[in-house]
């Protein structure tokens, strides 16, 4: 039975609790909020106050760039398209504001991949408005794009007011939610995603470098992008490779433009040094199952895309937890490779995994005698399987 090789797994990694919990703890960095992430298995092998709501400042402008990204993907924008610079682009962003900029002249027009160039290397808030003004027709409806995308992109409590980040009450996001944007970006447009590790930029005779100091720092780095908001402090999305292993680190609340930079690479170094890969599933080998209604089978069998991997301490023995969660009974039909749940697993107090899981085949609609026997187990069991959704809820 699936479920049955599930805890065989799970008695298995009860080796694997303590004194990797204490293994992280050891470390100590002086960023309020921090994560750090494994891009190949998504593991999480560090966090402080990682859902904290907090100002995403001009790190919003990656979420700005994925959607530009979107649109060239798409079809529906060209790099060389180009962009009227409006009055209010040039007073709000440009030379007039005080504030990051490209320096794009008033009415001037700007090709599409120089604004890309732009919003990311100078962190020009001018070129993040004439990007939202040119795809939506006004920053506003661009924001409210930018949310939306949030949530597809399972970003629940991120919220977007303006397209460069400049400072808004209502404008937040989580460190968690801004390094699972940077591995989308990076997964999805690698491509694009090579701006990011653009040194430097010159636009209008003006020579401006790329403020993200872990490039400087020869540690493999090759993007995201930094931020700071007067009231909340400085903060950082940052990545960097090293012997194929790639890491995603976000940091925020630090006090100055330095200290992000030291404890961004202080994570790193430490990620890269403490950790290593054990194998949980193989690719298409079956993690567990989930219950149907109505099918020809009375389960369906759930993988993952890909094999699940989890990074833990260099030999530690640490105890996991993992859980597998889907609302259900699932109605059939039901198509090879719907996404059905997630699996999460638990290492210590951090939720080191956190993936999607899939229907392994078809699980077409089931005879009469099958609905009929299913909406009876259905009416008798409901209330057990309510309770027991409730003591999970609480117990998570």
């Amino acid at each position: 039975m699936v479920l049955t090789r599930l805890a065989c797994w799970l008695a298995a990694a009860a080796f694997i609790g303590a004194a990797a919990t204490a293994h992280a703890q050891s470390f100590q960095t002086a960023a309020p909020q921090a994560i750090l992430i494994d891009y190949e298995t998504g593991a999480v092998l560090y966090e402080k106050g990682a859902d904290d709501l907090v100002p995403p400042a001009s790190m919003a402008k990656i979420m700005t760039a994925e959607l530009v990204f979107r649109e060239m993907a798409a079809g529906r924008l060209s790099p060389d398209a180009e962009f009227v610079v409006s009055e209010n682009a040039w007073r709000r962003g440009g030379a007039p504001s005080g504030g990051s900029t490209m320096f794009a002249a008033l009415k001037s027009s700007i090709k599409v991949s120089d604004l890309i160039q732009g919003l990311i290397v100078h962190s020009g808030n001018d070129a993040a408005i004439v990007l939202a003004e040119g795809i939506a027709g006004n920053e506003f409806t661009f924001a409210k794009r930018m949310t939306e995308r949030a949530r597809e992109l399972r970003m629940p409590r991120s919220e977007f007011r303006n397209a460069s980040g400049m400072a808004d009450p209502d404008q937040k996001t989580t460190v968690r939610e801004l390094a699972q944007l940077a591995l989308h970006v990076i997964r999805t447009y690698p491509d694009q995603y090579k701006v990011f590790g653009q040194r430097e930029f010159t636009w209008n005779r003006i020579r401006q470098q790329n403020r993200n100091p872990l490039l400087t720092m020869e540690i493999g780095a090759d993007g995201l992008k930094t931020g700071n908001v007067d009231d909340s402090g400085y903060g950082l999305v940052g990545s960097a490779v090293i012997d194929g292993q790639r890491l995603v680190v976000a940091v925020h609340g630090l006090k100055n433009a330095r200290d992000r930079g030291v404890e961004a690479r202080k994570l790193l170094d430490w990620g890269f040094r403490s950790f290593e890969v054990r194998n949980l599933f193989r690719e298409g080998e079956t993690v567990g199952e989930a219950r149907t209604f109505g099918g020809e089978t009375a389960t369906v069998e759930l993988v993952a895309k890909g094999p699940v991997r989890l990074l833990v301490p260099r030999g530690a023995t640490e105890r996991v937890t993992a859980r597998i969660v889907y609302t259900g009974p699932i109605k059939a039909p039901v198509a090879a490779g719907a996404e059905i749940g997630r699996l999460t697993v638990v290492r210590g107090d951090v939720r080191a995994l956190d993936i999607p899981l899939y229907a392994r085949d078809d699980v077409p609609v089931g005879p009469l005698t099958r609905r009929a026997w299913d909406a009876a187990l259905e009416l008798g069991g409901s209330w057990i399987r309510q309770g027991f959704a409730k003591v999970t809820e609480r117990n998570r």
